[in-house]
């Protein structure tokens, strides 16, 4: 069976926190003893936070480029100029949203750049000095998540799963769901062709994007708002654990049919 759990009492996360020490501390103060085969799922925000991605406005000098998509975009040059930083291509410009292809190699809108709960790097700090800031994805979400991976197994004696999770919206449906941009020790895709139906037919195309699926599961407890409960402890997960990464998850661009 699988079991999701919100981790309670997370402090709000500065830059050089240790998360696998963080998410530790609050396993046993849920009195979860974690076992062989348990995930953690960590929204991308907090692993944002700890590894300083975090950037003012007032730092960022747009150019020329930045300037002509702000128009079209109707967005500040200085963010539009962040986007353009994190991106390896823009496919697409309308009032609100710049759609690319972020430097990892998923497409999302806006560079997957945020500005909600976003605090300065003193957590203490006033309103006032909290605005302009935004916070830029992990640099390298898998190696994030495996840096994690490592901490919590070296703590626990266990062999677990970590699994980053970012909000995304999709080209063909309404609403932002949980998906996986970064993992460590858990399946990102499993290959169910081959495997017999429930009639004896070999599946012949069917992929599971497993981690997806979990990052979904995972987000409805992690919230969009102010839950303010950014790892999920997950058991039950109905596949074995193994070495993975982001790359398995994304589609070639040959065969992406919605650029």
């Amino acid at each position: 069976m699988l079991n999701l759990t919100s981790l309670p009492n997370i402090p709000l996360v500065q830059p050089g926190d240790d998360l696998s020490e963080l998410i530790w501390q609050a396993a046993h103060s849920a009195q979860i003893e974690l076992q062989d085969g348990d995930i953690l799922a960590i929204t991308s925000k907090i692993v944002s936070k700890a590894e300083g991605r975090s950037v003012h406005l007032s730092q960022v000098e747009p150019s020329g480029r930045a300037y002509e998509l702000a128009v079209l975009s109707d967005k500040d040059p200085r963010l539009v100029e962040l986007i353009l930083r994190e991106s390896r291509e823009v496919l697409r410009v309308r009032p609100g949203t710049i759609i690319v292809e972020h430097r990892l190699g998923f497409v999302c809108a806006n560079a997957g750049i945020d500005h909600s709960n976003v605090h300065a790097q003193s957590a203490g700090d006033p309103v006032e000095q909290t605005e302009g800031w935004l916070l830029l994805l992990p640099a390298d979400p898998d190696a994030s998540a495996w840096a994690i991976c490592q901490g919590l197994q070296a703590r626990s004696g266990k062999r677990l799963g970590v699994l980053v999770v970012d909000s995304h919206g999709r080209a063909w449906r309404l609403g932002t769901v949980g998906v996986a941009i970064g993992l460590a020790g858990l399946p990102g895709l499993v290959d169910l062709r081959g495997e017999p139906d429930l009639f004896g037919f070999r599946l012949r195309i069917t992929q599971v994007g497993a981690a997806d699926e979990l990052a979904g599961a995972a987000s409805l407890l992690m919230g969009q708002a102010a839950e303010g409960t950014p790892v999920v402890h997950v058991r039950g997960f109905p596949y074995p654990l193994r070495a993975a990464s982001l790359s398995e998850l994304l589609r070639p661009k040959e065969q992406d049919m919605f650029r």
